[in-house]
């Protein structure tokens, strides 16, 4: 039973322009082993076999992931993966380290 998303991602996670890894990011549209909820994002863990031409990504935990729609590729830095764990898409991480420091707290 594949976990399917749309908006999805694949995010390069990067430390001092070395590669560290991939993971996909995305919403998800269906989870039959309920660990999600419908129309809550995912992060995965690191992605160890990709096939776009099916849609189709395995992680290391042994998950599949069914890609819905077009997706595209981001990269962040490392010290910024945690905000991608906790649902920052890449985008809103890429805003939130353009806003002049005391913006937020």
């Amino acid at each position: 039973m594949n976990t399917i998303v749309s908006s999805w991602q694949i995010v390069s996670i990067v430390e001092e322009e070395m590669l560290i890894g991939e993971v996909l990011w995305g919403i998800v549209v269906d989870d039959p082993t309920c660990r999600f909820a419908k129309e809550d994002y995912v992060c995965t863990s690191q992605i160890m076999e990709s096939n776009l031409d099916i849609n189709l990504i395995k992680t290391a935990s042994g998950n599949l992931y069914q890609l819905f729609g077009n997706g595209k590729r981001a990269t962040i830095n490392y010290d910024d993966f945690e905000l991608l764990r906790q649902g920052f898409s890449p985008e809103q991480i890429t805003q939130l380290n353009l806003a002049p420091s005391g913006v937020f707290h």
